[in-house]
């Protein structure tokens, strides 16, 4: 027994001993993590995703949490009485349904998120793009009512809690020039953030286990892949429908300086810290040129 507790303690302090060069490397720097799917619904996965949040950050890596809810938004419409009504995908949101969405994102989920992480100490601080006017948008599409694309990001006020050494949660609606709130994709506003802030890497926890090369074949995950190769997969029909923005957003972040980008299992415990803190990691790396050493770029 006490070999067992002897070889359990050096198996732990392994895996602390090969965090250290990472922690080194990203310490200073901002990770701007869109968060939802799976990890958002399951409150153990929840929990989890706060831990690694916290202990990012307490390392010295600057995080920045940034979160939709479209299936929380549903659930709050159908209870108060309004069926949701989608058109190419995207949710229609009137005036009454712009309402709902702050409630249900603002609200509800953001401030979940930072209870979440305020269980470990007093370190997340709640937004939404209406603070600070934070995402300026423009409405995409009058069929659609009051949603938006990015049309700039002010992140001064974001910049301003990490300076005081706070962890920002940012819900994704937005503004436009007129003041008039606006629901935006998450996703997109997630790699908008992280070009704001140039950020080291955006990451997406998502509902898979990553890029595959021939989808939806498991065994054809893809670890890392720089961007002609995601391209070339986009241009074949490689990629699963709903995946498409995630990736598109994840190339043009890049383009625009962010370091790298991760799309990540969010149904993997402890999946954040797996990617960052591990030689192996988990999920999909996507870097602007292929590099000699997978991991050595990680």
């Amino acid at each position: 027994m006490a070999a067992d507790r002897v070889a359990s303690a050096h198996d732990h302090a392994a895996v602390l001993a090969e965090a250290l060069p990472y922690i080194r490397e990203f310490a200073g720097r901002t990770v701007v993590i869109k968060y939802g799917g799976h990890a958002m619904d399951d409150p153990a996965l929840a929990e989890l995703f706060a831990q690694d949040v916290v202990l990012m950050h307490l390392v010295g890596i600057r995080p920045v949490v940034v979160h939709g809810g479209g299936p929380q938004i549903s659930d709050l419409m159908q209870r108060l009485g309004k069926e949701p009504e989608f058109v190419d995908g995207l949710r229609v949101t009137d005036a009454e349904t712009v309402d709902i969405v702050r409630m249900a994102l603002v609200g509800k989920v953001n401030r979940e998120v930072v209870s979440a992480i305020n269980q470990h100490g007093a370190y997340a601080v709640g937004l939404s793009g209406e603070d600070a006017n934070l995402l300026l948008v423009r409405t995409r599409d009058p069929r659609l009512g009051f949603v938006g694309d990015v049309e700039s990001v002010n992140p001064a006020i974001v910049e301003r809690l990490q300076n005081e050494d706070l962890i920002p949660v940012i819900a994704t609606v937005g503004v436009d020039e007129g003041g008039q709130a606006h629901n935006v994709n998450a996703d997109t506003v997630a790699a908008a953030i992280a070009v704001a802030l140039g950020a080291e890497k955006l990451v997406y926890l998502t509902d898979v286990l990553g890029v595959y090369e021939d989808y939806p074949d498991e065994a054809s995950l893809i670890s890392q892949i720089d961007v002609a190769g995601m391209e070339r997969l986009l241009a074949e029909g490689k990629v699963g429908e709903g995946m498409i923005p995630k990736l598109r957003s994840c190339i043009e972040a890049i383009g625009a300086g962010v370091g790298r980008a991760h799309i990540l299992d969010g149904r993997v415990p402890h999946a954040l810290l797996l990617e960052f803190f591990t030689r192996e990691g988990i999920g999909t790396m996507i870097t602007r040129d292929q590099p000699v050493d997978v991991k050595d770029a990680t």
